[in-house]
């Protein structure tokens, strides 16, 4: 739920950038319980001049398209779902915790948690945004952080985009997951796509007070919000919710990372649950963030019809997880068809808790090279985005890295001067599976410049 903005940072629910909702966690098929929904053979994706053609379906392009060509081209891979993927492994061994450890109360013992795996990423305005109970004029929704179709509808930036249908739907508990997308960052850990899995169960009064002979109820009345508890939420069922919550998250972290592994609370803020907590796990001589969670906003609940239950959601980003476990470097690198690279998760294929560490096989080392512009628009400048996707564009899996190493505001205006203001980013170069030569990637600086002169407000320096 991190991941609408940095701001907010959790549905996204971890794998964060600036302008996640919520750090997600999100799932694929599973088995016997698990299942797709609104899936396809295929995107059939491609951009004409007045509009965007994907899943069949034609979007009327309008002033806030911006989706781009290589962005599309990765609706397809669905990363996720490829066998002996890394990402796979990560969604598999989630599915296996949840599998193991809960179930219904039948003779059959059926999996409690229902698996969806195969969304349209397609979403419309009010599924990514309104229905999460995000304002009109939240940050997240920004043209620069989202892949626009149009107006009405956009690539999804988290999984929590499909939270109110699956629970309008009847489901009490679910993991879904899927491919996100996001006009971001360009270093080791963000790209325009990544992968989430988010988690939702719902509880009625008997399920949270089963065993209280006098259950103090779920909703209380003329309360005020606290630190612990939603105002119409009784203080007892809040304290229920969030203890179940974290067993849950606790012992998915010990199944991934192994029994011994140290955990820490924090509290954060997210726009649609209440309290929310990250949890951070102490790995490699590090505490690391690997998740976001917390009792949902009964307001959710309410527009989908789930009014008389309360309920939990958590989320996690599925690069982020498979970066820590397997010591991945490069989120780049799960987009790789290099043999090199995909044939050290074979062993895991089969067995999924097979023990299994990266080994680099390239050690070249990162070129730089300068771009610097002037701009008008100080320090509120909101074009970051726009360089980054125009590198993206040009260098493809070449750019390894895009930072801000200089700023300063023009020092011989004069009073009544428009007040220029000086940008300079440093661009690494270092594909993670071929050397780069240097002739490549002078070639690539030129139209990089020459895109960020014509496309950006900006004078090139």
């Amino acid at each position: 739920m991190k991941h609408l903005a940095s701001s907010v940072n959790m549905a996204t629910f971890l794998v964060a950038s600036r302008g996640q909702l919520w750090k997600q966690i999100i799932f694929t098929s599973c088995s016997r319980h698990c299942s797709t929904a609104s899936g396809s053979t295929g995107s059939n994706a491609f951009l004409s001049e007045h509009h965007t053609h994907l899943f069949g379906h034609e979007y009327p392009n309008d002033d806030m398209t911006n989706v781009v060509p290589k962005v599309l081209d990765m609706v397809d891979r669905k990363l996720h779902q490829a066998h002996a993927h890394p990402l796979n492994l990560i969604k598999r061994r989630i599915h296996q915790y949840f599998d193991q450890t809960f179930h219904k109360s039948n003779p059959s013992k059926t999996p409690l948690f229902t698996c969806l795996d195969d969304i349209n990423p397609v979403v419309t305005v009010e599924q990514n945004f309104d229905e999460l109970l995000l304002p009109k004029d939240h940050v997240s929704r920004r043209k620069s952080d989202n892949y626009y179709l149009n107006s009405t509808h956009l690539l999804r930036a988290h999984t929590s985009a499909h939270q109110a249908q699956y629970m309008r739907s009847g489901l009490d508990a679910f993991l879904l997951a899927g491919d996100v997308y996001r006009r971001d960052s360009v270093d080791c850990t963000h790209y325009p796509c990544f992968h989430q899995m988010e988690g939702v169960r719902l509880f009625s009064p008997g399920e949270l007070f089963n065993k209280e002979i006098t259950p103090p109820g779920l909703f209380a009345q003329n309360a005020e919000e606290t630190p612990e508890h939603q105002d119409v939420h009784t203080a007892a069922a809040a304290k229920l919710v969030e203890a179940d919550l974290k067993a849950t998250l606790e012992g998915l972290v010990r199944h991934l990372f192994g029994q011994d592994i140290k955990t820490e609370w924090a509290t954060e803020y997210f726009p649609f649950t209440h309290p929310s907590w990250e949890l951070n796990i102490f790995f490699q001589d590090k505490w690391l963030e690997v998740l976001g969670c917390g009792v949902m906003r009964q307001a959710l609940l309410d527009n989908v019809g789930a009014s008389g239950k309360i309920g939990w959601a958590f989320g996690v980003g599925l690069e982020r997880l498979a970066m820590i476990l397997y010591n991945i470097p490069d989120i780049r690198m799960f987009w790789s068809k290099d043999p090199r690279f995909l044939d050290q998760f074979k062993p895991a294929a089969e067995d999924i808790n097979a023990p299994v560490k990266f080994q680099r096989y390239l050690t070249h080392t990162v070129v730089t090279k300068d771009i610097s512009f002037w701009t008008l628009a100080g320090r509120d400048f909101q074009g970051e985005n726009d360089l980054m996707e125009i590198a993206r564009e040009e260098a493809g899996e070449s750019i390894e890295s895009i930072e801000l190493i200089d700023y300063f505001e023009n020092p011989k205006a004069k009073p009544g001067d428009a007040k220029f203001s000086s940008y300079c980013y440093r661009m690494g170069y270092r594909a993670p599976d071929r050397e780069v030569s240097d002739d490549e990637i002078n070639e690539i600086q030129m139209r990089i410049r020459e895109k960020v002169s014509a496309r950006m407000d900006v004078t090139l320096r």
